[in-house]
């Protein structure tokens, strides 16, 4: 996973539910983690996890450790653990919600899109979540061919917009053309002339939509995680 486009959730926060020294361990990662030392935190993490294994905050930010550092398998069977083990629904939502951007990074559309139900189902507010499942479910339509074309995909959108303008050209073309050979009477001509401004304007229309989804894939500047927890 060399780029995460989608945007991510992290909370730091403390939780009741564990322990004095996994709490101390938590707490030990988290300040690893604000100086991305992620390697170092995950190492907290873990000592955490060995005091209480049902700990879901030392599960999650684990989890989120391991991302960093591109071992999305790893940090996949973290967030699962995390799941499990949690009860508090928003804190659950958020989980699923960075299982889903890991999905949806590694172009496994259906499964990313399930995450981001069962997230928003536990925290229906969440906008950055209904964002990624608005993005993924975009992509998912988009790569019906298989996620192996997406190179190509690349290769062929400016290419797809010079097919455009050569199919509007196409299109006037032949107007013109029907225009010389018919003589129809003005009521004709001026609801042909409708049909076609109606249709110039709902392709303008789809291309400007699908226009801002690519510049939003396109953002590097959304790699980011909304906090640790």
């Amino acid at each position: 996973m060399k780029q995460i486009y989608i945007i991510m959730c992290v909370l730091l926060c403390s939780m009741n539910a564990a322990g004095q020294n996994d709490r101390d361990y938590i707490r030990r990662g988290n300040r690893l983690a604000k100086d991305t030392l992620f390697s170092k935190a995950q190492v907290q993490y873990q000592k955490a996890i060995e005091f209480d294994n049902t700990n879901p905050q030392a599960h999650y930010n684990l989890g989120n450790a391991l991302l960093f550092q591109n071992k999305a398998e790893d940090a996949m069977k973290e967030y699962d653990s995390a799941v499990k083990f949690e009860r508090n629904k928003e804190r659950k939502a958020k989980m699923y919600h960075n299982m889903g951007v890991v999905l949806q990074s590694a172009k496994q559309f259906d499964k990313a899109l399930a995450c981001y139900q069962n997230a928003l189902r536990n925290d229906p507010t969440n906008d950055q979540t209904r964002y990624n499942y608005a993005l993924c479910l975009y992509q998912l339509k988009n790569n019906q061919g298989g996620s192996d074309n997406q190179d190509q995909e690349q290769n062929e959108n400016g290419q797809d917009e010079k097919n455009e303008q050569d199919k509007q050209e196409q299109q006037k073309q032949e107007q013109q053309n029907e225009q010389k050979e018919e003589q129809k009477p003005q009521p004709d001509q001026m609801s042909k002339e409708n049909a076609e401004q109606m249709l110039k304007a709902a392709m303008q229309d789809e291309k400007a939509t699908q226009d801002k989804i690519q510049r939003a894939q396109q953002q590097p500047n959304q790699k980011r995680l909304q906090k640790q927890w």
